[in-house]
């Protein structure tokens, strides 16, 4: 069975989901359950058992076969980001979390220093770490040499529906990467989740193009079919490119030639 190894668990599904953005719980929670989603990732700010109407764990524990990820979006530093992943574990139970450090709220964009900084010391202390970075080569190589259970690049801006700008780079990650390559960001249709998986990728992250989407129920349903096409053709080994046209068929005279 092809599944998906993070830290000492395995998960079927290679579509991970956000929480944010949806315009209430009841559409996030049916968009979860239509995504087939085993992994899902939930800011601290909304593990909030004092008020039900603003929590997110209590309705998310409920659906079978869900493994909450608190994220430390909000945090500007490698401490803040720590702090935040000790409240979190304690809350949720879950050792997973995904370091998300952005600092400028005007280009969301990771910090590449303070998110290597709280992930070195997270993956020290047992908990099984998946930092939100630049589609940064080098960054990645060093997460995982420090014990990051998987990396996750971003594939344009956050929450920008650019897909998959970050592409080239993205190549060079997966061919370096011994840990699951996971693109996070950026994506906007269930074919750039596809073009993801084609491409190596262990698996995606998908947030707004699927809480923004006209139907998000109907949206996560096809991201989820759009990431396993994804997979199984890059199983099944794509063809190589050629630089000029290839006939399919024998290069013969077509019923033979008149005598």
């Amino acid at each position: 069975m092809d599944l998906l190894p993070l830290g000492s668990y395995t998960f079927s599904s290679r579509l991970i989901l956000g929480t944010g953005k949806f315009s209430d719980t009841r559409t996030m929670l049916d968009a979860v359950r239509a995504s087939g989603a085993e992994l899902v990732t939930v800011a601290l700010r909304r593990f909030n058992r004092e008020q039900m109407e603003d929590d997110l764990f209590g309705p998310l524990s409920e659906i079978g076969g869900i493994t909450l990820m608190p994220n430390t979006s909000g945090a500007s530093s490698a401490a803040e980001a720590v702090r935040a992943a000790h409240i979190a574990r304690e809350l949720s139970g879950s050792p997973f979390v995904k370091v998300e450090i952005h600092p400028n709220p005007q280009h969301l964009m990771p910090d590449p220093i303070e998110t290597f900084e709280a992930s070195k010391i997270l993956a020290s202390e047992g908990f099984i770490v998946m930092p939100y970075i630049s589609a940064d080569p080098v960054l990645a190589k060093r997460l995982e040499e420090v014990g990051c259970a998987s990396v996750m690049p971003l594939g344009s801006a956050i929450g920008s529906g650019q897909g998959l700008k970050t592409s080239g780079m993205l190549d060079l990650i997966i061919r370096e990467s011994t840990v699951p390559v996971i693109v996070d960001a950026g994506l906007r249709s269930p074919g750039e989740a596809a073009a993801a998986m084609e491409m190596g990728c262990a698996a995606v992250l998908v947030n707004s193009a699927i809480a923004a989407a006209g139907d998000p129920v109907a949206m996560a349903g096809a991201f989820s079919l759009g990431v396993v096409a994804g997979r199984r053709a890059f199983t099944a080994g794509l063809m190589p490119k050629s630089g000029h046209a290839v006939a399919t068929s024998p290069l013969t005279s077509f019923l033979g030639k008149e005598p």
